[in-house]
């Protein structure tokens, strides 16, 4: 197409979204998943060595990951039994609806119906419905700094404003409330927390969930509480749900079968509301999100169909066996770092499956940046890494260790060597 011709097509805005060099201009739009393409890429084809992924969170490829035979179960019988091969109604089930609704429920201080519960392809979809839906001109959300990209992937596309406030690493990545106040004005709409933290390992408490649920009516903002990592933590914080403070501020509340039952795969999530005060019904935004699912894909029906069983029959083994092993992990991890200077891990990880390090360039000879980091590292060890500036923090690392232990201690092994190799000789 000549460039005049083009120029009369109002459709062919140029989209900035990269040119497939990992610039400062890009990495802040890109997606983990573009991220991780990217790096694979670089890997050198002649290194035999198998590829150890500690760029992502699905531990599904390990064998002592692999998700309870009662979840297997309940899909093999809801396909076979040739009932759930058609479309789902919109919205998902009525009985995986209000399976879901039960097992958030007992957690909180209140009972959810199938009517406060939407089914979505996994806890992206949920993403995506949560952000269109506030996508309405001028405003405004808050996200944490460093944050989970695809939030700010689906902003770009919906044209809503992100803003990002800090979580502070030598207190536990915890909420620094200042910048959350110096961010809002009167078109910023809604908070997003992400407890267990995805990227940084934390676990909030009761009382630092309450000041945030506080500081949000404040303002009058919806919170939205991506907890994809419920309940998996192994640190002394226990998971406190961020609809236990409805009574006070409106709860969106994300999640899926994804990471607690190890198959993200299923493509099995959900978005739920918990508003005992009917905030959200009077401002219409239910409405939006029901609008946004009326032209979306549901997930696969016979998956729908499992849930009931999948959350009724899972033993308590099987997620007692998958913390132990992420507490052996996490334990492996921070003892390993200790062994690399240019590495810093400022706090151990309580839950999810990662860890955010900071990198020292000053005692590495040749490398500029995270970015330049991870695409060395992939390239010289056959060994992924995410860099920090992915999630929002630049010279930092998102290292994930939901790995099978003696893979680890191989990745942690071969960053140590690389870090050595590209050392700074005094």
């Amino acid at each position: 197409m000549e460039n005049n011709e083009s120029k009369l097509w109002r459709f062919n805005k140029k989209y900035e979204k990269g040119d497939g060099k990992m610039s400062e201009d890009n990495k802040r739009a890109m997606t983990v998943r573009e991220a991780l393409s990217m790096l694979k890429g670089n890997v050198n084809p002649e290194d035999k060595r198998p590829l150890i992924p500690m760029g992502h969170g699905d531990p599904s490829p390990f064998h002592c990951f692999r998700t309870a035979p009662a979840a297997e179960d309940a899909v093999v019988a809801a396909l076979r039994s040739a009932t759930f091969n058609g479309y789902s109604v919109t919205h998902g089930l009525p009985s995986a609806r209000k399976a879901v609704a039960e097992y958030i429920s007992k957690d909180l201080p209140y009972k959810l119906s199938p009517e406060d519960v939407y089914l979505t392809v996994g806890c992206k979809q949920a993403i995506q419905a949560a952000i269109t839906a506030l996508s309405l001109p001028d405003s405004n959300i808050l996200m944490p700094r460093p944050t989970f990209a695809m939030y700010d992937a689906v902003a770009a596309f919906t044209g809503l404003e992100l803003r990002h406030y800090d979580l502070q690493p030598e207190n536990g990545w915890e909420v620094d409330f200042k910048s959350v106040e110096a961010l809002v004005d009167n078109n910023t709409v809604a908070i997003v927390i992400i407890n267990p933290g995805n990227p940084c390992g934390s676990v909030y408490t009761y009382q630092h969930l309450q000041k945030v649920a506080e500081t949000a009516r404040k303002f009058g903002l919806l919170v939205i509480a991506d907890e994809v990592y419920e309940h998996i933590t192994f640190g002394s914080k226990p998971f406190v749900r961020m609809a236990v403070f409805a009574s006070i501020v409106p709860v969106l509340t994300l999640g899926s079968l994804s990471k607690r039952w190890v198959v993200p795969g299923w493509r099995l999530g959900w978005l739920v509301t918990t508003d005992p005060n009917h905030i959200l019904q009077k401002s219409q935004y239910v409405e939006r999100v029901k609008a946004f699912f009326s032209i979306n894909a549901d997930p696969p029906t016979f998956i729908q169909a499992a849930v009931p069983q999948i959350i009724e029959k899972t033993e308590e083994e099987f997620f007692s066996k998958c913390i132990n092993v992420l507490r052996q992990d996490a334990e492996l991890i921070v003892e390993k770092l200790k062994e690399i200077p240019s590495i810093t891990c400022p706090n151990e990880p309580e839950g999810s499956m990662f860890v955010m390090v900071k990198l020292n360039l000053s005692m590495l000879d040749g490398i500029q940046d995270d970015a330049d980091f991870c695409m060395e590292l992939a390239k010289q060890e056959s060994m992924i890494i995410l860099p920090g500036s992915t999630v929002g923090m630049k010279n930092w690392l998102r290292l994930t260790f939901a790995l099978e232990p003696s893979v680890l201690e191989q990745g942690l092994e071969r960053l140590k060597c690389f870090c050595q190799r590209n050392a700074k000789v005094e």
